[in-house]
Formats: C-alpha cells, structure tokens, sequence
C-alpha cells in the first residue's frame, strides 16, 4: 500500500548522506516521557488515536460528534526535547537534551498534503495538537535495521561528524524517523536520522 511522504528537493546525495529541502507541511504531535522505544509507542498510539478518528471535523458545530479519518503517513519522527521544552516550543529550539538517551521526546506525523491548518480536524485530546512547519532543509544519514537508542545515537553521531566536515551549521537536534510499520523485518527497515541545517548564503556563493 502505498504511503505519502513529506515532499522534498533532493539537493545532495553521498550514500548513505542526502541534503534535502523539505516544503511546509503540517504535524500532528505530542509529547511524551520514557525512553526512545517506549516514548515512540505511547506517542503514536495518541497520534493514531487522533487520525483514526478521535477528532472534531472543521465544519462540526459545538455539541457535534463527527470525526474523520486521516489516511496514514510515513515517516513517524522522534525527537528529544528538554524538560522545559512546553507544548508551543517553536520548531528551531535547541532543547539541551541528553541524545537519544534523553527522557522526554516529541514525536510526530506528517500530516497528508491535501490539509492545511485551516482544514484538519481538530484534535479532542489536548494532548495531540497540530502545528504548521516551514520549508526546512535537513541533513540526513539513511540506515537500515533495528532503530535501537544505541544504533541511532550511533548514526547520529556519524550524521554531526559529516556536517561538520561540510562546514554547515546545524539548527536543533537530530531526530529519528521510522518508515515502516513494528512487524517489518530489520533488513527491510528504513530509518533516518537527520537535522535541520541553514540554507547557504547566496551572497557568499
């Protein structure tokens, strides 16, 4: 079956690198403690309660109980934030977290292009809310296998190493993302670990 996926420029490709530039989309996300296997659980199951209808359609008037059903996107990103971090934190902040080791996470799902903010239903539980992204560029390292706290912590490190030998400056922290469903075998995995980088100057080009 196929899966929408975030839309993307391909900039750069070094295997297993890639240098994408990502247009706006909208997440469904939520926050959620524990360690990375168990914040990515609980965090999808709030996020696919939201998308399999746990919602209020846009149109629905006070008192309504309608609800629709949102088609399911890939990947489901996990990202580590500080304790601080509150709900509304904007998407460039730099959370001092403790790497894919960290205790706290947000973990979010790329919303289906056809919506926009204006459009998708809203959330009835508080604990999932949408937000608008911007056109991002990221580096990213593509890896397949178990997506383990020690492996991605280990990409992730080869992901700061590689950036920083290109000389790009990093806004963030690295997040994970998972394209396939728990039941996929390792070999067949997609996983990515990437971060936001700034686009290059065009005076300086």
């Amino acid at each position: 079956m196929a899966i929408e996926e975030p839309a993307f420029e391909l900039i750069e490709k070094t295997e297993p690198y890639e240098i994408r530039q990502y247009r706006p989309f909208v997440v469904a996300e939520t926050f959620v403690d524990g360690d990375l296997d168990k914040a990515s659980s609980a965090g999808f199951r709030l996020i696919a309660d939201y998308i399999f209808g746990n919602n209020l359609a846009v149109s629905a008037k006070p008192g309504d109980k309608t609800n629709e059903k949102i088609a399911m996107t890939a990947p489901v990103a996990a990202e580590p934030v500080s304790e601080k971090i509150a709900m509304t934190a904007p998407v460039l902040a730099e959370p001092q977290a403790a790497g894919m080791n960290a205790s706290r996470w947000r973990i979010h799902f790329v919303m289906p292009s056809q919506y926009s903010l204006a459009t998708l239903p809203k959330p009835v539980n508080p604990a999932v809310q949408l937000r608008a992204v911007p056109g991002q560029r990221f580096a990213v390292l593509v890896f397949s296998g178990l997506a383990g706290a020690e492996k991605v912590q280990q990409k992730s490190d080869e992901l700061l190493a590689w950036v920083k030998q290109r000389g790009l400056k990093t806004r963030g922290v690295v997040q994970l993302a998972r394209y396939n469903p728990p039941w996929t075998l390792p070999f067949f995995r997609r996983n990515e670990v990437m971060i936001e980088i700034s686009a290059p100057d065009k005076n300086n080009q």
